[in-house]
């Protein structure tokens, strides 16, 4: 079920899957279609919240290009989206930049933070990484360099750049080139009407743009919710090293590392990540169940 939840000064399009007395499980990305509803239909007994972050999808959109708003906004974001469907806990899964806002929860509401799952992302903010932290690989970087331009205006274009960089990000596995147009039609189709909303819905390029301090890798020990850190071993956005720094920083934390897959989450990887997901939410419902608000 879909629907526009106030939030602030900003409206959230949040959709939601299941009971609402099922476990409820938030998943944070850049658009509700950042999780394929065929890896949602996996996540049983739970009830799934997926939401499009303001300046994407259906929420507000006002300027993508020029947020006046901070990443600290966005997790106040996620806690409103909480608050509106009447849910004290959640287990929480973030990927990628979403796993910014995920950590960042986990951090600044913990009591709202049931367990951690952190998918492909990294500890620390856009821009420049800690010496110890792998950067993005050099095949990506010269790929965001020297491919053709986009032509945003035109449905076509937009698909073809987004399986030509779903194929850089894909790394040495290889990608599936149907599954990566489908996908991205899926956020197309999401995106409001700014000429940057379908942009950033593809490639997050607001995160580039807001303020992300102050830094929280340092307190990455202060996590009390149960946490299981998932990467694919060959992802050349985030490399598997900053995944190893999140397990080995987070207490208690878990890896796994998902072979023959890169960046994002690919269908051939639905089976193993959703098993693993209700086996971790699973393991921390029974040890403290989430509060009914």
């Amino acid at each position: 079920m879909e629907t526009l939840l106030p939030v602030g000064d900003v409206e959230l399009c949040v959709d939601t899957t299941g009971s609402p007395t099922d476990v409820p499980l938030l998943l944070i990305g850049t658009t509700v279609a950042t999780w394929d509803d065929a890896f949602v239909e996996r996540l049983t007994d739970r009830y799934v919240v997926r939401y499009d972050l303001r300046d994407t999808g259906r929420s507000t959109t006002v300027d993508p290009d020029s947020p006046g708003y901070t990443l600290r906004d966005l997790v106040t974001d996620a806690v409103g989206v909480l608050d509106g469907l009447g849910i004290a806990s959640a287990h929480v899964v973030g990927i990628a930049t979403g796993g910014f806002i995920a950590q960042l929860l986990a951090l600044d509401h913990p009591s709202r933070v049931a367990s951690l799952v952190l998918v492909g992302t990294r500890p620390v903010a856009p821009g420049p990484v800690d010496e110890d932290l792998p950067e993005h690989s050099p095949a990506i970087m010269a790929h965001f360099a020297g491919a053709p331009p986009v032509d945003w205006a035109d449905r076509t274009s937009i698909l073809d750049g987004a399986v030509a960089t779903a194929r850089a990000l894909a790394g040495t596995p290889g990608v599936d080139a149907a599954e990566a147009r489908a996908r991205a039609a899926a956020v197309l189709d999401r995106s409001g009407p700014h000429p940057a909303s379908a942009r950033n819905g593809l490639l997050s390029t607001v995160f580039a743009k807001l303020d992300c301090t102050p830094r929280w890798r340092e307190r990455l020990p202060e996590i009390t919710a149960p946490t299981l850190v998932v990467h694919g071993a060959a992802d050349p956005f985030f490399p598997v090293g900053n995944a190893e720094a999140l397990a080995g920083e987070i207490p208690g934390a878990t890896l796994l590392v998902l072979d023959g897959v890169g960046t994002g989450l690919p269908r051939r990887a639905h089976a193993e990540v959703a098993a693993a997901v209700l086996a971790h939410t699973g393991a921390a419902a029974r040890r403290q169940p989430p509060p009914v608000a």
